[in-house]
C-alpha cells in the first residue's frame, strides 16, 4: 500500500448499520445507523465503496443470536457490490461485487457505505450487468454451486431434482444445471410456473397434487433423479430420497425440523451420497474463488443475476423494513442502497 492510501485511510470514517446486542425476535431487530472510524488496511486488502448490498435470511438470523459465534457490535451484511477506492494500484475503480460467511458474522459486514475485505476475495463485475443485480448473486449462487460441486457437478445427460425451485437458491440451481447441459426437474408447492432463468426447459411437479417421486420416475424413465438439491428441508425429506437414482447425490442447505426418519436400508442399497452445505463457513477469499468459477457463466449470459425490482431497493434509514420484507418470504431479492 503506498503512502497516498495510508492517508487517505486515516481519516476515512464508516457509515452504516450498527449490531450491539442480539435481538429477541426478527421484528425487534434494532439497526440503527452509526458512523465511526475505519481500522487501517493491512496488508492484501482494500476498501471497497458500497455501492448495493443485498439482505439475506442469515443476516437477519445472525442478529437474532442464531449463530453463537456472531460477535457484537458489528455492521451485518454478506453479500456487496462497489467500487475500489483504496488498494493495489491495479484493483483502483474496479467495480467489483462479492460475498462471505464472515462479513457481517465474525466482522464488519456491507450495509454500510464502506467496506474493508480481501483483495482476493473481490470480483470483477462482468461488463453488462448493473451494481445492484451484482449485490444479488452472492450467497444464492454461492450455495448452488458449493452443493453441486461437493455433490460431483451435473453433466449432460444427467437429472437435477429441484426442491425449492423457485427459491433464489433453487433458481440459481437451475441455472447453474441447465448451464451445464443436465435436465432440470423442479418440485413447487402449488404448481407455479418456474419465476427464472434457464437454458433449456425445467419440468414442473406440483407437490400438494402430484406424488412427486413416482412422476420423478416417469419423467426419467424409471432411473430417479441423479442429484436432488433440497432447498426446503425435512418437509421435502421424504419426496427426495425417494426420487433418488442408484449411486444418486443428495444436497441439503436448509432445515425446518432438524430430526427425520432415515430409511438406511434404502440409503446404502441405493449406493446414495448425502452432501451438507453451510456457506456461513466460507471465508471472503473462499467464496470469492467460487464467484469467479460462475463469472464465464454470467459474462457469456449463460448465468443471469436476478432482477432487482425497483419496490425492493431500499436506502439504510429503511434497513429494518428490509430486513422484515426478507424475513416474510419476499420472493424479490432485496437490496440496501447507501446514500439514497
Amino acid at each position: 500500500m503506498n503512502d497516498e492510501n495510508r492517508h487517505s485511510l486515516s481519516t476515512t470514517t464508516v457509515t452504516g448499520l450498527r449490531l450491539h446486542e442480539k435481538a429477541p425476535s426478527y421484528s425487534e431487530i434494532q439497526l440503527p445507523i452509526e458512523t465511526h472510524d475505519l481500522r487501517p488496511l493491512r496488508s492484501g486488502e482494500v476498501l471497497v465503496e458500497i455501492q448495493a448490498a443485498a439482505v439475506n435470511p442469515s443476516d437477519a438470523k445472525a442478529a437474532t443470536g442464531l449463530m453463537p459465534y456472531a460477535v457484537f457490535p458489528r455492521t451485518p451484511g454478506r453479500d456487496f457490490a462497489g467500487r475500489v477506492i483504496v488498494g493495489p494500484q491495479p484493483l483502483i475503480g474496479k467495480q467489483v461485487f462479492g460475498s462471505s460467511g464472515d462479513l457481517g458474522i465474525r466482522q464488519d459486514g456491507s450495509h454500510a457505505n464502506r467496506l474493508i475485505v480481501e483483495a482476493d476475495a473481490v470480483v470483477e463485475i462482468p461488463e453488462g450487468i448493473d451494481v445492484k443485480a451484482a449485490a444479488g448473486i452472492g450467497v444464492p449462487f454461492v450455495t448452488a454451486w458449493k452443493g453441486l460441486q461437493r455433490a460431483g457437478l451435473p453433466q449432460a445427460g444427467e437429472t437435477v431434482l429441484v426442491l425449492g425451485l423457485n427459491g433464489k437458491v433453487g433458481q440459481a440451481v437451475a441455472q447453474i444445471a441447465t448451464w451445464r447441459g443436465a435436465r432440470v426437474i423442479g418440485v413447487v408447492r402449488r404448481g407455479d410456473a418456474y419465476e427464472g432463468h434457464a437454458n433449456g426447459p425445467i419440468d414442473i411437479i406440483a407437490a400438494e397434487s402430484t406424488d412427486v417421486p413416482a412422476r420423478v420416475r416417469d419423467l426419467t424413465g424409471g432411473k430417479g433423479a441423479d442429484i436432488v438439491y433440497n432447498t426446503v428441508g425435512d418437509p421435502y425429506y421424504e419426496i427426495g430420497q425417494k426420487s433418488l437414482a442408484i449411486r444418486g447425490r443428495a444436497i441439503f442447505i436448509a432445515v425446518v425440523d432438524r430430526f427425520v426418519k432415515f430409511d438406511l436400508l434404502a440409503f446404502y442399497k441405493g449406493q446414495h451420497t448425502y452432501v451438507g452445505i453451510d456457506t456461513i463457513s466460507l471465508n471472503s477469499v473462499e467464496t470469492g474463488a467460487i464467484l469467479k468459477q460462475l463469472v464465464p457463466g454470467f459474462a457469456a449470459g449463460k448465468l443471469k443475476p436476478f432482477p432487482i425490482m425497483e419496490g425492493a431497493i431500499y436506502p439504510l434509514e429503511r434497513a429494518y423494513d428490509a430486513y422484515q420484507a426478507v424475513m416474510a418470504s419476499s420472493r424479490n431479492r432485496i437490496v440496501l442502497v447507501p446514500g439514497t
